[in-house]
């Protein structure tokens, strides 16, 4: 191509770039009008409100395109944080892996743009869910437990008052659970294959990072078995203890107070630790 070419073309360039932006922004307004009756005075509160409304029904794609049409083609709407909400929310109700991956988008996008919206609390809980809803059993990959516990997390700490905490509280309980079981299953493998050192660090570990773990009586049984068969009975004890004292109900409740009968008497007047 010759100069001359050259030059006509960047001419050409940006008006060729208009051309497209115009047709696509023509293409847009003609969709908007096409979802909204002639003489509608509120044309995005009008999108909104039927986008709720298929929402409300579960009708993901239908909700989807009137809440894109807030979101894209009234940027200054009162309604366009609530309608980016509800393009997480269609997202997170088709429950796919892709979907779910576009919830998180949108959720994070709304709390970049909105930090301080009377609905922010509300974006934070969906974002956790969305990781939750992903959540692999205890035997897989916890990638996607952790970035739940991380986002639960960040929502007990930022939104103290919100009317979401008891739920977040619960659903922050059950992904710390998931993640907890995961490490117990390795400590548990390594007891039934005697590593005791392994199995005593890996539930010594658990009970440090998540005290509160709803399945500790098992963790606080095999921890003080892997002890005792390490000859550490005076370390195992106080785990024994806790099992009883801690859980009124427990397959390992009986076994537990046996060894405490056993061992009282052997470590009596002897310093015990729980590290």
């Amino acid at each position: 191509m010759n100069t001359r070419g050259r030059v006509t073309l960047r001419r050409w360039a940006p008006l060729a770039l208009m051309a497209i932006a115009l047709t696509v922004s023509g293409a847009c307004a003609a969709k908007t009008r096409q979802l909204v009756p002639g003489g509608t005075t509120q044309p995005d509160k009008f999108l909104f409100d039927k986008g709720t409304e298929a929402l409300g029904e579960k009708h993901w794609l239908t909700a989807r395109e009137f809440f894109k049409q807030v979101v894209e083609n009234y940027t200054q709407s009162p309604y366009r944080p609530d309608a980016k909400l509800g393009l997480g929310d269609t997202y997170l109700g088709e429950d796919t892996a892709a979907s779910l991956v576009l919830a998180q988008n949108e959720y994070r996008e709304f709390l970049s743009f909105y930090p301080t919206n009377r609905r922010a609390d509300y974006a934070q809980f969906k974002l956790g869910m969305a990781h939750f809803l992903q959540m692999h059993g205890p035997e897989r990959d916890q990638t996607e437990t952790r970035a739940a516990v991380r986002e639960f997390e960040t929502f007990v700490e930022r939104y103290p008052n919100s009317s979401l905490m008891p739920e977040a509280k619960q659903k922050l309980r059950e992904s710390r659970d998931r993640l907890s079981e995961s490490n117990y299953r390795v400590g548990l493998f390594y007891f039934r294959i005697h590593w005791y050192p392994g199995a005593i660090d890996r539930f010594k570990s658990l009970l440090h990072d998540d005290p509160e773990y709803t399945g500790r009586d098992a963790v606080y049984y095999y921890l003080a078995e892997s002890l005792m068969r390490s000859q550490r009975q005076a370390e195992a004890l106080p785990y024994y203890e806790r099992l009883v004292r801690e859980f009124e109900q427990s397959e390992y409740l009986q076994d537990a107070q046996k060894r405490i009968a056993e061992l009282k008497p052997q470590v009596l007047g002897k310093p015990s630790s729980t590290r």
